[in-house]
Order: structure tokens, then sequence, then C-alpha cells
């Protein structure tokens, strides 16, 4: 029997080579054996994100932020789902949050940049 730890180093390693579906499916039984893993759900997140599964994406952000409200990455990521969404109001305060969290990151100031 594999562990959440193994699905989700498996998943972690194909999403790093760009294989975003097949990531999925490992990181998918990562979440299953673990729900309440901050870390499996941002990477599934941002793999979702990656194929266009939005809503999924969203859902897998959401549940990061209430594992770990101060996890600036889920910030972001949700931020982008909501601008999918077309709520700039509420994408703009996530993406205010990641960058109070993370000054440092170029990638949060460039879309704090392009939205304000």
């Amino acid at each position: 029997m594999s562990s959440a730890y193994q699905f989700f180093k498996k998943g972690k390693t194909l999403f790093d080579k760009g294989r975003l579906v097949e990531a999925i499916m490992f990181l998918e039984k990562a979440r299953d054996i673990e729900p309440e893993k901050g870390s499996i759900r941002e990477i599934l997140a941002s793999a979702y994100y990656n194929c266009g599964f939005y809503d999924s994406a969203r859902e897998n952000f959401e549940a990061a932020l209430r594992i770990d409200a101060s996890n600036d990455f889920a910030h972001y990521g949700l931020g982008l789902c909501l601008l999918r969404e077309k709520d700039l109001c509420r994408a703009l305060g996530h993406f205010k949050i990641a960058a109070a969290m993370n000054p440092k990151s170029e990638k949060y100031k460039e879309v704090l940049r392009k939205f304000t």
C-alpha cells in the first residue's frame, strides 16, 4: 500500500516534468489519504489550474487556505482563479495578502502592478 507521501512525491515529480494530468491522478490519491495537508492541496490546485480545471483549482486553493491562512501561494493562486471569474476586487485582495506575506516575490509584485 502506498502512502500519501509516496503519491505526493510521484505527483510532484510528474508536475515538475509538465505531465500535469498524470500528476493530478497521483496528487488526488494523496489528497484522499491526507485531505488536511496544505502542501498536497496547493500543488494539486496548481496542476488543476495549469490544465484549465479552474473550479477544481479554486476549491483546492480554498482548502489550502482553510488549512493554513498564511499560505501566500494559495492566496496568489486563488486570486488567479478569481480573475478567471472576473471577480477583480476579491482577486486583488488575495494578491495583496500574498504580496504582504512575501514582499520579495516578483510574481506577486507583477500581478499587483498589472491590476492596480
